[in-house]
């Protein structure tokens, strides 16, 4: 299996399908590489260059102490695209991993990058504050972390109905994708799952929005009951400069079913604009 080794001597997992403009896609929590393997099979099909990768602490990649948090992970984002001499890329980002492209590019720039998908992503602040009253409370985030040091095991499996909307009345249901949720989330490291939810949910990433000049496609459902569209990507879009948003109408948090087909559609419209 592939691996670039990072500065702190730790490895990163990685995949590089097909040839072209590069397409470089962060995955959200708890996931892995894998959760990107629809969309990397489809721009890889179509003349692209699809490369995604297990964040620290994740999948394949080692299972680190340090660096768990987004300074870091936007950090070894920047190594990888320079180890593979990635340039002109488009970086996708979900959840989580949109707060990674965030933060990659109000850290590093964007001489590597013409543009930047974000799909129900983090920035640029989930928790609630008193000058973000559309937050979400610690209280919840307090959950995450009591459910993960009690049964991580149990807690990933109902995780998984709320994140592809499979709670909501007329969801068709998938077994499949919801033991398929599990099995990405159980390859994390605990402490590293951990620390990942300050890091998703205590970052703020405004003045790296502000920074952000190439074009950004932000997409959203407006039933996304992990991350919540008012305090994310309705406060993005005002942020950045140069960003169109596309709201998913009762969409959930997680690609499946019909938002999937549509996010798909999207990107590849996005990626030949």
């Amino acid at each position: 299996m592939p691996f670039i080794t990072l500065k702190d001597g730790s490895r990163k997992f990685y995949k590089d399908w097909g040839t072209g403009r590069p397409i470089v896609f962060s995955h959200g929590w708890p996931l892995t590489a894998d959760a990107w393997d629809t969309q990397a099979n489809l721009v890889a099909s179509q003349g692209y260059r699809a490369i995604t990768s297990d964040r620290r602490g994740h999948g394949r990649s080692t299972q680190t102490w340090q660096g768990n948090e987004m300074d870091t992970y936007a950090d070894d984002l920047a190594e990888l695209l320079d180890q593979l001499d990635v340039r002109d890329a488009v970086l996708v980002g979900h959840s989580t991993g949109g707060g990674e492209v965030v933060r990659y590019l109000g850290r590093h720039g964007a001489s590597r990058v013409g543009g930047a998908v974000l799909l129900g992503a983090v920035p640029p602040l989930m928790l609630k504050t008193d000058a973000n009253p559309e937050g979400t409370p610690i209280d919840v985030f307090d959950d995450i972390r009591s459910g993960l040091a009690h049964d991580r095991s149990q807690y990933y499996y109902d995780l998984s109905e709320p994140f592809y909307g499979f709670n909501r009345k007329g969801a068709r249901v998938s077994e499949g994708k919801r033991r398929e949720f599990w099995l990405w989330s159980m390859t994390v490291g605990l402490n590293a799952a951990l620390e990942c939810v300050k890091a998703f949910s205590e970052t703020d990433f405004t003045e790296d929005l502000k920074k952000i000049e190439i074009p950004v496609l932000i997409v959203h459902g407006d039933d996304d009951q992990i991350v919540p569209i008012a305090a994310s990507a309705l406060k993005s879009v005002e942020i950045l400069p140069n960003a169109t948003l596309k709201i998913h109408e009762g969409a959930p948090h997680g690609l499946v079913g019909e938002h999937e087909t549509r996010f798909n559609h999207e990107l590849v419209t996005f990626i030949k604009g």
